[in-house]
């Protein structure tokens, strides 16, 4: 599963780190994947670090050290600000070393058409991966539709899942945004972590699970 985003600050880290650890509770192996991370330091654990505690990998197995930018800039951009040599989408795929065996769960960068090599934005990580599903997080509320129909534009190819991120069932605008993405669209939307883990594994959970 590859878990994109609106932007930076969607909330796709945190999203990614809780399924893992629903998968993991329910006694599935998962493994987490950030092919590359630009950061501020000092702000806090890094994605790979979050992930990491989650899937209970080491960060330089989440994310290669290679490619750890301690420059909040999306990837390439903060390695030409380091002086550090550029780097390609071939490079990211050598470094990640993801699991033939298992669940793994791919992180990008930033929105889905931010650049993460010098040669590639989410769009190419999809293309290179061939996931099962595409997981999209996005802010609910105004802007989502618009934010989650390009997206879909792009990602067409691949089974796509919506997460409206910090839903507030009691906001108007919340729930009409949801309705209208699951109505009108016909896109699949998750609100909560639980229903989103569940449609996107149905096969990890009992059939009498009371995720839903």
């Amino acid at each position: 599963m590859l878990v994109t985003a609106s932007g930076t600050d969607a909330g796709k880290t945190w999203v990614a780190a809780e399924i893992i650890t629903l998968l993991t509770r329910a006694g599935h192996r998962v493994s987490a994947r950030k092919p590359v991370q630009s950061y501020e330091p000092g702000t806090g654990p890094t994605d790979a670090e979050v992930l990491a505690s989650a899937s209970g990998e080491t960060p330089n197995a989440v994310c290669s050290p290679r490619h750890w930018y301690p420059v909040p800039m999306a990837p390439p951009m903060a390695a030409a600000a380091l002086g550090r040599r550029p780097f390609v989408l071939a490079d990211l795929l050598a470094g990640m070393r993801v699991p033939g065996t298992g669940r793994w769960i791919v992180e990008g960068v930033g929105g889905v058409r931010s650049p993460l090599a010098e040669d590639a934005d989410t769009v190419r990580l999809a293309e290179a991966l061939a996931p099962r599903r595409i997981v999209f997080v996005v802010a609910s509320g105004l802007g989502a539709v618009n934010a989650v129909l390009l997206a879909r534009d792009a990602l067409r190819r691949w089974p796509f899942t919506v997460f409206l991120n910090r839903f507030q069932p009691e906001l108007d605008v919340h729930t009409r945004t949801a309705a209208w993405l699951a109505g009108r669209e016909r896109i699949s939307v998750a609100t909560t972590i639980d229903a989103l883990a569940a449609s996107c594994w149905p096969e990890a959970w009992p059939p009498h699970s009371a995720r839903s």
